[in-house]
This record gives C-alpha cells, structure tokens and sequence, in this order.
C-alpha cells in the first residue's frame, strides 16, 4: 500500500492539491496512504446518507457490479470552495463512480486538480469519459483485456 501512495504522491507533485477524497470503502486504505505520505487531510463520501451528516451533498451513482443505483453522500463541511481535491480510488472502469464524486465537487465550490486509480479496465472507457471533462486522470496499472480467461496489461 506504501508503494501506491508514493506512487500517485510523485505523479501529483508540483499540484497544489491540499485535500484527498475518496468514496467508501475500497478506495479508504490507498487514500488514507496517500493523504498520509502528502501529510494532507483525506475525506470520503459515504454510499449510505447517515442521520447524523449535516450540510449533505449528495448525487446518484449507478453500479455497474451490483447494478442499482446508490446515494453517494458528504457533508459540505468537509468540501469547500477552499479544496483542491486529489481524487483516489481503488478501480476505474466505466467511471460512474468518478462522475458521481465530479458533482459532489462542483456542488462544494472545489476544485478537482485529478483523479488517481490503482487499476484501470481500459476496454470500459471510463478514462475517455472523465478526459472528456478536462479531468488528469493517473492509473498505476491499466488492464487492456479481459478476455478468453488471459490479462493482458499495457506496458
């Protein structure tokens, strides 16, 4: 997990990122990582609205996997207009999720300098999609294909 942050610490250096988000769960540990190794805060937005959060921001974010939809919520006291966000998050596949954390960005007044995944499925386009947006997308690992039970990876 140390290699991963210090990973998308070096591929970010020179941003002036001062805020890490991620969504829960799997993107926690990589975020937490990272946000520790920049000596920066990390927030995540929760897939579930709890009772207790106040000022929530909140969008719709469809799954793929699990196809449903889900609320994808974080409370405006932990985005500000004053952020510069480091998105950080486990996969990027067809980029829903990272559309989803888009808007709750926008909806805070912050700014998105990029986003980083671990692994990225090319052959679902979710980079095309987020670039499309003018979004720095980084992915440590890009799998090419999926298919007849082989991975193949770009080099």
């Amino acid at each position: 997990m140390k290699s991963i942050g210090v990973e998308f610490v070096r591929l970010f250096a020179g941003t002036n990122v001062n805020k890490i988000m991620t969504i829960e769960a799997s993107g926690i540990a990589p975020a937490i990582m990272t946000g520790y190794l920049m000596d920066l805060p990390v927030v995540f937005a929760k897939k579930k609205s709890p009772r207790t959060i106040q000022n929530a921001l909140s969008t719709t974010v469809h799954s793929f996997t699990k196809d449903r939809d889900y609320e994808v919520v974080i409370s405006s006291d932990f985005l500000t207009p004053k952020d510069n966000v480091l998105f950080v998050d486990d996969f990027l596949a067809y980029g829903n999720a990272a559309l989803g954390v888009i808007d709750l960005i926008k909806q805070s007044g912050a700014n998105l300098v990029g986003m980083g995944f671990i692994i990225e499925k090319a052959f679902q386009n979710g980079r095309k999609t987020l670039e499309e947006r003018g979004v720095r997308v980084e992915s440590l690992a890009i799998i090419e294909d999926l298919s007849n039970c082989r991975i193949t990876i770009k080099d």
